[in-house]
């Protein structure tokens, strides 16, 4: 315990051992040995500094970001340091720069689309940062839309080459990380043309920039595309744009590995199958989903300890204030934002086991899963973004004005994240591509066929149509079979009921168009059935620890039934539970908001962030608030005089002017 712990009092209140609970967070004990070790190293490093962040200009900051990737590179290659924890390292370093794209989007997309003379070639350099690489699929015009997009890739014979070409503005690539300032190659995405033929969109390594002076290449225009929303956030990455002017490569930059083009210009699909590439969109978009209860975690821990720290109304006589924690109405918005965090975590673990699950299957050609696993991933991108997006804006209001402050944390917390709503797939197309898969389910439920995975519940349609809740008293929603029948019964009669309308339109895709907004709601409860049945399945399994399943058991049914709060209008449309039950459900919750009470510092504490990594005077360990937040307002360049820059010259005259009549 530190020194002068204002929170000491919180944490001897914690009916469970926290450090089980770490242990349960990380995954697993080496797990959590390894981020304790990374977390600590970068914080007790002064090059990853960051307090001063809100006060730099644009090129300062993202010079600084150069600095800290490239001494991030050096640690990992002269401690040496594993994958993992090279992972980590630059997790913890907590400032979005070009080694983001190179090694989570440029190196895979050599690994997963690359013949293997290709990778041989490629990736020997890129693992070596000799070449940095970045990701160019967005354009202007065309972002969710891949197969709308206008770059060309026109292979001339006589050359045995590729003329990249942008032919018009809304051509131009536009926001990839990376690109702006530092990349010297990209694998770009463009429409492939032999012969006079549009063969589609295909993937092309492209030099950009000289390897001796870093200038862009003759028929390359490129460059960074502005500020981007928030002081300091993403404004360090150099998002960019690109237009090629007939640029030309050689033909074998084209990655092979799904199709090539001969010398003669041919084009011949390989035999591998275009399902293997939906292995690297499965594994992007679990790590997104374990990002998001990440970032979700640090805006909770931030409003939970302060909310702790601060005291207001509720003095007797001149007695001590009211801790804020202790108001209902605090709990009610604070407490299931802490079970989202768990909750998302926690299905990120299930995704890292589909994932493992479809790519052994995919190397076997077995794709019988894929569709499903795709739709899970795009589904629970969506909804653990928007709702991390949305619960870090809560967390901020949570802590009242000073959340407002930029050294609170929360504002450059939301400015980073929530780009994460639109990245690797615009929340609301994903939930329509969830929409669509659980669509054919329903039309295949009377064939015999038997839904599998996330969608087997949708086999006991006739029992889920019918049931009614046999929900009685309070209690009884603490019973994981009755709340996850209610999750199932709602979800399938949403989807039944958007199936139903659907057949009511000659045309199906003017019916989908015309149900958009029913059919995300439908794909959106879905997804939600998914988490409530994963942390159902955590807590019902083998947990160690003193305390710790009572507590997983209290976050998940205020995971759950915060839910049926929220969305009661679908509950009691479906016929799913009625009004009562609903009422019980509202109960039961004000009781676990009760016992997770004296639990709550230390279940945040469990995330084991250092004060370097949150970034935040409200969310300090030690509650030592109001003292740092004095030393952070002096921090400020304005406190550098007592007479601020321009008094002179505006401030003085205006208040020593004489005007024949004073007016308000």
């Amino acid at each position: 315990m530190e020194e002068h712990d204002h929170l000491a009092h919180e944490r001897n209140k914690a009916e469970f051992e926290v450090n089980d609970m770490k242990i349960v967070w990380a995954g697993s004990r080496q797990a959590f040995e390894v981020s304790n070790r990374m977390s600590r190293l970068v914080a007790s490093d002064p090059v990853f500094e960051k307090s001063n962040r809100a006060v730099m200009t644009r090129k300062e900051l993202f010079k600084n970001t150069l600095r800290k990737s490239v001494h991030a590179w050096k640690l990992i290659n002269e401690l040496p340091l594993s994958d993992e924890e090279s992972l980590m390292l630059r997790s913890f370093m907590d400032q979005p720069g070009f080694m983001d794209l190179h090694w989570r989007m440029f190196v895979p997309a050599i690994k997963g689309q690359g013949t293997e003379e290709q990778k041989q070639k490629w990736l020997s350099l890129a693992n070596k940062m000799q070449i940095i690489g970045c990701y160019a699929q967005t354009e202007l015009g065309h972002g969710s839309n891949v197969q709308g997009l206008e770059t060309t890739a026109t292979f001339d014979p006589q050359t045995d080459q590729f003329i990249m070409h942008s032919p018009t503005q809304t051509s131009s690539k536009w926001w990839p990380g990376g690109l702006g300032k530092v990349s010297t190659h990209a694998v770009v995405y463009a429409r492939l043309i032999t012969n006079g033929k549009d063969h589609g969109v295909h993937g092309f390594i492209v030099q950009l920039r000289n390897l001796d002076d870093h200038s862009p290449l003759p028929g390359i225009t490129i460059g960074d595309i502005g500020v981007k929303f928030g002081n300091g956030a993403y404004n360090s990455m150099d998002n960019g744009f690109l237009m090629f002017d007939k640029f030309c490569i050689p033909r074998d930059q084209m990655l092979m590995r799904l199709a090539k083009v001969t010398r003669e210009g041919k084009y011949v699909p390989s035999d591998v199958p275009r399902q293997l590439m939906y292995g690297t969109m499965v594994s992007v978009r679990q790590t997104i989903v374990s990002n998001a209860s990440i970032a979700m975690a640090r805006a909770v821990c931030i409003a939970t300890r302060y909310s702790a720290v601060r005291r207001q109304f509720g003095s007797q006589n001149g007695g001590i204030e009211t801790q804020v924690i202790d108001y209902k109405t605090q709990q009610n918005r604070l407490f299931p934002l802490l079970a989202s965090a768990y909750a998302f975590r926690f299905v990120g673990e299930w995704l890292k086991w589909l994932y493992t699950d479809v790519t052994q299957r995919l190397e076997a050609s077995d794709f019988a899963t894929l569709p499903e696993a795709h739709a899970c991933t795009a589904g629970l991108k969506s909804m653990t973004t928007s709702a991390t997006s949305d619960g870090i804006e809560e967390c901020r209001k949570l802590c009242g004005g000073h959340g407002y402050l930029w050294c609170s944390g929360l504002p450059e917390l939301f400015a980073v994240y929530v780009p994460a709503c639109t990245y690797e797939g615009d929340n609301v197309v994903l939930q329509l591509q969830v929409a669509r898969f659980l669509m054919k389910i329903v039309s295949q439920l009377g064939s015999g066929k038997a839904p599998a995975g996330t969608t087997a519940y949708m086999g006991r349609a006739k029992h889920l149509l019918q049931c009614h809740s046999s929900i009685r008293k309070a209690e009884d929603w603490l019973n994981p079979a009755m709340v996850l029948e209610a999750f199932e019964a709602r979800a399938l009669r949403m989807a039944v009921s958007c199936a139903n309308n659907l057949s009511k339109f000659e045309n199906q895709e003017q019916g989908f168009s015309e149900l958009l907004a029913d059919l995300v709601e439908a794909a959106i409860a879905h997804c939600q059935l998914i988490v409530v049945s994963k942390f159902i399945d955590k807590i019902n399994g083998e947990i160690k620890g003193k305390g710790v399943k009572n507590q997983l058991k209290n976050l998940c049914y205020i995971y759950a039934l915060h839910l049926i709060h929220k969305h009661l209008g679908d509950f009691l449309s479906t016929n799913t539970i009625t009004s009562e039950q609903a009422s019980l459900a509202s109960q039961q919750l004000r009781s676990l908001y009760s016992q997770l009470r004296p639990n709550a510092i230390a279940l945040v504490d469990a995330f084991d962030y250092t004060d370097h990594y949150l970034g935040s005077v409200l969310g300090r360990y030690d509650g030592n608030v109001y003292p740092k937040l004095f030393e952070e307002a002096l921090k400020d360049p304005l406190n550098d005089s007592v007479v601020p820059d321009g008094y002179h010259e505006y401030i003085r005259p205006l208040i020593k002017q004489h005007l024949r009549s004073a007016r308000l």
